[in-house]
């Protein structure tokens, strides 16, 4: 069964931000900070690079309880056997996702709308991500930005978890998790900073704390 207390503290890997420090030194110094679950997004590689970082990723996350999920590529999922496929909704039909993956392997799907959140299968999604929250470089193909308000609207059209996502920083935690969102995703708050590991660390300390405040059971 999927725990939703791993979509907490969500890094959504970006290839361009991370360069600088390096794919995979960024995800080892946010296991180490703290990410709850992280993801390998990179749109321009062929699914052939993506088994190779993957591979690379799954080394590093051996040893800790962090799923991977691979982002739009389910033949690169099973390849490396990943935890879970995130897709679009322009993407593979969650059923042909679920069917090549299996029952036991993560299923999430991005929603932009109210329509969108209530047309997915609670039997086959595991998780929603609300997005775009904010503007951000790293998404470009959208409806329009949800907006904090957009949250809760989407959140109370679901019964399946949700994870926020968009130009999200350490400030909109309390937001996040008192909509009822039971994580929240971030790109460029993690990758592509100086020290990837310490805003890691400094975000899951600010998510601890808000929820230990309100009370927020994920």
């Amino acid at each position: 069964m999927f725990e939703t207390s791993k979509l907490k503290l969500y890094l959504v890997t970006d290839p361009h931000l991370c360069a600088s420090f390096g794919l995979v030194n960024t995800v080892n110094a946010a296991i180490k900070g703290g990410i709850t679950m992280v993801q390998l997004r990179d749109k321009e590689a062929s699914t052939k690079e993506r088994i190779e970082m993957g591979r690379e990723l799954k080394k590093i996350l051996k040893n800790s309880e962090v799923p991977l999920i691979i982002n739009d590529d389910v033949e690169a999922a099973v390849a490396i056997d990943a935890d879970g496929v995130h897709v679009g909704q322009s993407d593979e039909n969650t059923i042909e996702i679920r069917r090549k993956i299996g029952k036991q392997k993560i299923v999430g799907l991005s929603c932009e709308t109210i329509k969108d959140a209530r047309d997915a299968d609670p039997a086959i999604v595991d998780y929603i991500g609300i997005s775009p929250v904010f503007p951000t470089k790293t998404k470009t193909h959208f409806n329009a930005y949800i907006g904090l308000d957009g949250i809760s609207d989407i959140v109370n059209a679901t019964s399946i978890p949700t994870v926020a996502i968009g130009g999200l920083k350490k400030e909109h935690c309390r937001e996040i998790f008192t909509r009822g969102c039971k994580g929240m995703a971030v790109v460029s708050a993690i990758c592509g900073q100086e020290d990837p590991g310490k805003e890691t660390e400094l975000l899951h300390a600010e998510m601890q704390r808000i929820l230990k405040h309100n009370q927020v059971v994920l």
